[in-house]
């Protein structure tokens, strides 16, 4: 009689398991992660640029962390979820001694708030119907095509896509409000953030580090928006366009710095820049017939970069600044293919698996025109060729080879690396 109860009690105990097991958890846990092995074949030393036959055969290895993100969500129910993520980047835990280009190569230990380890979502969201969602708190500004899709499952290069990582905060993230909404065929979504500091653009990364904030809070003396339309109309095709508008010669701590004067003598008047940088870009992704292919071009344009430039040059060495000239336009853009060639054998024991060989084109110079009097750096100019192998022995894990070269015009030397990398993007619950 006991036996018989016991087997009844575990019967009852493993079918509302399994009833608890087949609702819908409130709580998501998931996150991405990428572990690389690299081998460059060329200098590392950071005046290589300025005397470009220095080192000309030397060569260099890394092996890195780029990003590991943990990311947690939870459904209060009634419309209302909240949502963060935490990222490690380089395996580091908010310290790092850096070698500083743009002071012959002394060495500087940084503490960075948003550096090694970022707080890159933390937002609370309200759901009125698919096609109508706010969303406060700390977002993603999806820019361009790698700000959007930014797991290493959604690019085929082992680092992220060079073009717009380069020029480009990546991964985008800043305080604001974001409106959005889906349909069957269209997505949108516009944002009300904060404008970028004009103290921290440079020369070879364009507006990059003015996204993120030294300081235990990020000036917002003015604003900015974004937005991002993408189409979904033709089977297996995504196009996406997106852009940005926001002034940022007002968004640092000493702002009066960003005033000139205009005209002479009993005329003159005290002026203030603005600094208005705006973005456009306009990207796509195929994934049909065993084909997966993306584009994105964008372009940039920094309204008063001549001022910004003088004024940054001329900044105290204890600014975060880089203290460079900055450009007025940059333009970003590439290709790249690939084929499942596993595809050729539908009969294989695996049949979710996938590998893919493709081949990536691109180019960006963030010098591209500069305001009169600004000399322009040759060496801002790059193009990127890269083969390589993507393979996914599930959907959720890909692990990456490729053969990678930056080139540049005479007298600098081309750049040839090979890379090694394997990464996971998933939910684990």
């Amino acid at each position: 009689m006991n036996k018989r109860i016991f087997l009844l009690s575990l019967c009852g105990l493993l079918c509302a398991g399994a009833g608890v097991m087949a609702q819908k958890s409130a709580l998501t846990i998931g996150g991405y992660g990428e572990a690389v092995a690299q081998r460059m074949f060329y200098s590392d030393n950071v005046e290589r640029y300025k005397y470009p036959a220095i080192n000309k055969d030397a060569t260099h290895g890394r092996f890195d962390l780029p990003h590991v993100v943990f990311y947690l969500s939870y459904d209060f129910g009634h419309g209302w979820k909240v949502s963060t993520e935490v990222e490690f980047e380089h395996g580091g835990a908010g310290s790092t001694v850096e070698i500083e280009n743009e002071e012959t190569g002394e060495y500087e230990t940084e503490v960075e708030k948003g550096g090694e380890v970022a707080l890159e979502q933390f937002w609370i969201e309200k759901t009125f119907s698919p096609a109508f969602n706010l969303r406060m708190g700390h977002i993603i500004v999806p820019v361009g095509l790698t700000n959007q899709y930014h797991m290493p499952t959604e690019f085929f290069s082992v680092l992220r896509p060079e073009e717009e990582a380069s020029i480009l905060p990546c991964t985008w993230h800043e305080t604001g409000l974001s409106l959005w909404g889906r349909t069957p065929d269209w997505r949108y979504e516009a944002q009300f953030i904060a404008g970028l500091d004009a103290e921290r653009f440079n020369d070879a990364n364009w507006i990059q580090g003015g996204a993120g904030s030294p300081y235990e809070f990020t000036i917002a003396n003015r604003y900015a928006g974004a937005f991002r339309i993408d189409n979904y109309s033709v089977s297996g095709l995504r196009v996406g366009l997106s852009g940005y508008f926001g002034f940022s010669a007002s968004n640092s701590l000493k702002a009066e710095r960003y005033v000139y004067t205009a005209g002479s003598g009993a005329t003159a008047e005290k002026e203030r820049v603005n600094g208005a940088v705006s973005i456009g870009a306009l990207d796509a992704v195929y994934d049909n017939h065993h084909i997966l292919a993306r584009a994105n071009v964008l372009y940039g344009h920094l309204g008063d970069s001549y001022t910004i430039s003088q004024v940054n040059r001329r900044l105290p060495s204890a600014s975060p600044s880089p203290r460079t000239n900055v450009a007025s336009d940059v333009l970003s853009w590439y290709v790249e293919a690939g084929y499942d060639v596993l595809s050729f054998f539908p009969g294989r024991k695996n049949k979710s698996d996938k590998l893919y060989v493709y081949g990536h084109y691109g180019y960006y110079d963030s010098m591209y025109k500069t305001a009169a009097s600004i000399a322009g750096k040759a060496w801002c100019e790059k193009k990127i060729m890269r083969l390589g192998l993507n393979y996914f022995p599930i959907k959720d894990v890909v692990v990456k080879a490729e053969y990678s070269l930056r080139q540049f015009n005479a007298p600098y030397n081309n750049e040839p690396s090979i890379s090694l990398g394997v990464a996971y993007a998933g939910l684990f619950m």
